[in-house]
């Protein structure tokens, strides 16, 4: 079967192999998150500068370079704004090469509050990777690490496959929430008719901006 281009939006491209991963009971790619981070930041929450969501290929460099390098990735992303809250889609992956892995979390950086909040839909797995990373975070704007990563209570998954929906998820509606009341703690969980319908509301959006109706 031929692995077509289905959508270039940013600096994504989408191909037929990622819509499947939405259709199915599948494990998402860091493809199909890049899109749809880039889209909560170009589309969704768009103008709303103080948010940013960095995506999976550039937090995995972030996650392995050295402290001395971080500026060469976050530097173009926030030295000439003020970001306040920033998303990281974080995985296990211990390589320097590649994203993927086997399992999806999501780290936010929330300048007003000085921390680093962790959601993690299969709580412990990737507790290692966001300790290592969100202390990197706030030496990187010289705040305080001591005891400044947190691992919030959140909906959990059910299945071997959704951690990437849950990133989604909790992303947009932390971000949501940011934007209102200028903080993350006091988000409210996810519920579980929201992972549910995720994926086929991704769908409804990459038909949207091809307008060709592919993914019916």
């Amino acid at each position: 079967m031929s692995n077509k281009v289905v959508l270039s939006y940013n600096e994504s491209l989408l191909r037929t192999s990622d819509i499947e991963l939405l259709k199915g009971p599948n494990w998402l790619n860091d493809t199909v998150i890049s899109f749809y981070f880039e889209y909560l930041e170009n589309d969704l929450f768009k103008g709303l500068n103080y948010l940013l969501f960095v995506t999976p290929e550039v937090t995995q460099c972030i996650k392995v370079s050295p402290q001395n390098e971080l500026n060469i990735f976050l530097g173009p992303l926030v030295n000439s704004i003020m970001r306040e809250f920033i998303f990281f889609a974080l995985n296990d992956n211990q390589l320097v090469d590649s994203s993927g892995g086997s399992h999806w979390s999501l780290l936010v950086f929330s300048r007003p509050e000085k921390m680093v909040y962790h959601y993690d839909s299969s709580q412990g797995s990737n507790d290692d990777q966001a300790v290592e990373l969100g202390e990197k975070i706030l030496k990187y704007f010289s705040f305080p690490v001591q005891g400044k990563v947190q691992n919030m209570p959140c909906l959990q998954q059910t299945n071997g496959y959704d951690c990437g929906v849950h990133v989604l998820c909790n992303a947009e509606q932390l971000a949501s929430y940011a934007s209102h009341y200028g903080r993350v703690t006091g988000c409210p969980k996810l519920t579980p008719e929201t992972v549910i319908a995720k994926r086929w509301e991704i769908l409804d959006i990459i038909e949207r901006l091809t307008g060709t109706g592919y993914v019916n």
